[in-house]
């Protein structure tokens, strides 16, 4: 992983360059931010490029011997811990090493909740235990092999067991010549007071809109169906990525025509549309209704505000400015619960095309208030 491997967060990247050109590498950083941020990444991209043999000015080389190691995550002076559960065969980090590597090779925008089902942790909880305390310990009690820096990455501190916490204190206070721990977490506030306070924190910002779509446009996305995504998304890339991977159903035009059959009340029209909805996958009928609950709230937003308040342009932008004169404070209520209900019943494996059925004259009744 590398610096311009991150689309945008160019001051993140900035602070961490200005920290090693100054010489001010802080042995214990947390890089805090939201689910599915740059923060994992940005993690990744310093310590690759703390340990690259040619340095260039703003970034690694990625090329170079440790730069290759460091971008397959083999490099033995890396270390990672995670949360896992403990099984019959396997108990910590390092038993989970193959998995976690698979796993960043897919995405490092992903949540912990994609963690879990991908080891398939199912309803097993999953934490940092004890252990990981005494092995953080050993692992970083020799020198660094081939690197300059022998660097640890603590996923989600968070998570980690009090007694692991307490555990790595004193080695947190005072590591080892040349050792970096680099913390990547969600929330500060389940962290031990005495761990945030031996460690430098970082803000790493969510993604703009406007990065999310450069992105996305760079995987193979059009320019509509990459802005469709990244308004759903609201900075959280990892969510981005996997609305997506159905972008190809082009939600707009079909909330556009849906809508317009449930104003003409033609129930022939929405026993179709129910059916048509039923045949989409769940992740599919989910993506469906949070785009047709971000499109109602943006044109709320525009009735009100006007075209400042909203993040849209184009065919969303021509949609809204025709639509809200439908949307309005005497039934903006009633649409935010009955999409929300539906998003969770589907949760729920809620028979679909009864579900849309419901919806779709719901939303009838409601679009013919005057």
């Amino acid at each position: 992983m590398q610096f311009s491997d991150i689309i945008g967060l160019t001051e993140v990247k900035q602070t961490l360059l200005n920290a090693y050109q100054r010489n001010h590498v802080a042995h214990a950083q947390l890089f805090l931010g939201k689910d599915g941020g740059g923060q994992l990444s940005m993690a990744l991209a310093y310590a690759t490029f703390l340990n690259c043999e040619n340095k260039q000015t703003a970034d690694s080389c990625g090329k170079c011997n440790a730069c290759q190691k460091y971008n397959k995550l083999i490099h033995p002076d890396l270390h990672f811990v995670f949360p896992t559960f403990t099984s019959k065969d396997k108990a910590g980090s390092e038993a989970y090493l193959k998995e976690w590597r698979n796993f960043l090779g897919e995405s490092s925008y992903s949540s912990f909740y994609d963690w879990t089902k991908f080891i398939e942790a199912d309803n097993k909880q999953c934490l940092i235990p004890v252990q990981e305390g005494r092995n953080i310990i050993q692992n970083l009690s020799l020198k660094a092999y081939e690197g300059q820096y022998k660097t640890l990455i603590i996923w989600l501190p968070e998570l980690m067991n009090v007694n692991a916490a307490n555990a790595i204190l004193k080695i947190l206070e005072e590591p080892p010549e040349k050792t970096i721990f680099l913390m990547v977490s969600n929330s500060v506030d389940r962290m031990l007071a005495t761990i945030l306070s031996r460690t430098q924190m970082l803000n790493v910002r969510p993604f703009t809109d406007e990065e999310v779509r450069e992105y996305l446009e760079k995987q193979g996305l059009t320019p509509e169906q990459a802005a469709q995504v990244a308004l759903l998304a609201e900075g959280n890339l990892g969510e981005a990525l996997r609305l997506s991977q159905d972008a190809q159903d082009d939600k707009q035009v079909m909330f556009r025509d849906w809508m317009r059959d449930c104003y003409r009340a033609d129930l022939a029209l929405l026993v179709k549309w129910s059916e048509k909805f039923g045949t989409l996958t769940k992740e599919n009928q989910k993506a469906f209704v949070q785009y047709g609950l971000t499109m109602i709230r943006e044109s709320f937003l525009y009735r009100y505000v006007g075209e400042k308040g909203i993040h849209l342009e184009n065919e969303g932008l021509n949609f809204v400015q025709k639509f809200h004169v439908f949307i309005h404070e005497r039934n903006i209520d009633r649409f935010v619960l009955a999409f929300n209900e539906s998003y969770r019943h589907i949760e729920r494996n809620a028979n679909a095309k009864i579900m849309f059925l419901d919806l779709s004259l719901k939303s009838m009744a409601w679009l013919r208030e005057k």
